[in-house]
């Protein structure tokens, strides 16, 4: 079974304290309303997703024992480096991991799950999918097993920098001055949950937020821009089972319309919203359906005598 032990109970009745926290907060500090019915929706796809753990790495981890077995170093020979190494490459292939979660509609049928909150509490940070880990994207760190990592040390550093995100889904936390641009705070995170056109895809980093900025998906909060959590079409239920697999149905219809293996690809791997006419609901259509909008919207320029000025 895959766990952390000792670590994992330490790191769990912090996770439960900082939740009483907030919920008195809510109440107490900011007199707001929590938000019970999405928080428990949460908890349940959290505890039904716990099972997963039942799921041996070697299905988790596609490929890593046998890379293990053929390592080019010893990373335990390395000292306190081998954990700066492993660190900084838990944290590039979560990069491309996460970013392939909302790039490619057969990830984002598990990562989906984590953004159908419509609210931003910490409860959400355990809203996951229960399909992920035999989706295949998980293989995506096996090459760190070719530097000398085991499968179990992979797994333990990226269930840490999922821990560490725990804190970031919060809407109250306010930004933090140096930090913002450098690690993933709650700021980065609310644009990386908002579902505001300008704030789709980005933000994709685990602890930092150097590799968006490198591979420019970094997108700071405005002032301007309220987020707005959730899907770009809000999920309105708080059924569990209806979180975790609302987005089968649709993709299984449409790679049952598909009129050749173009467009099954497409309806696969393509980006959420693809279609084959062109005229779906990506993140790059939505843009242009918005620039447009913006540019109809526009007043037209006139001459100082009044008359349009043709554009």
């Amino acid at each position: 079974m895959n766990h952390l032990g000792p670590l994992g109970i330490f790191l769990l009745g912090i996770s439960t304290g900082a939740l009483l926290l907030e919920v008195l907060a809510y109440k107490f500090v900011f007199k707001r309303e929590y938000g019970w019915r999405s928080a428990l929706a949460s908890l349940a796809v959290s505890l039904g997703r716990s099972v997963t753990r039942l799921i041996p790495l070697a299905v988790t981890l596609p490929g890593a024992y046998w890379l293990y077995e053929h390592r080019l170093f010893e990373a335990s020979s390395q000292g306190v480096w081998s954990w700066v190494v492993l660190f900084f490459g838990i944290e590039f292939f979560y990069y491309w991991f996460h970013r392939l979660g909302h790039r490619s509609r057969w990830f984002w049928l598990s990562h989906a799950v984590h953004h159908t909150s419509n609210e931003l509490n910490l409860l959400a940070a355990g809203r996951l999918g229960w399909t992920s880990q035999i989706t295949g994207s998980y293989a995506i760190f096996t090459p760190l097993a070719l530097l000398g990592f085991t499968p179990e040390s992979i797994f333990a550093a990226f269930t840490l920098n999922l821990s560490y995100q725990f804190w970031v889904h919060s809407d109250w936390v306010p930004k933090l001055g140096v930090l913002e641009g450098i690690l993933n705070t709650p700021s980065a995170h609310r644009v990386h949950h908002a579902a505001n056109v300008d704030y789709l895809d980005a933000n994709y980093g685990g602890v930092l937020v150097v590799f968006d900025r490198l591979f420019g998906t970094y997108v700071a909060e405005r002032d301007d821009l309220p987020c707005r959590y959730g899907l770009v079409h809000p999920l309105k239920t708080n059924n569990p089972l209806k979180i975790v697999f609302h987005q089968f149905g649709p993709f299984l219809r449409d790679v049952r319309s598909a009129r050749g293996l173009r467009e099954v690809w497409g309806y696969l791997f393509a980006p959420p919203g693809w279609r084959p006419d062109g005229n779906g609901e990506t993140t790059e259509d939505l843009r242009r359906e918005a620039a447009a909008g913006k540019k109809a919207e526009a007043p037209t320029p006139v001459h100082e005598a009044g008359q349009a000025v043709a554009v």
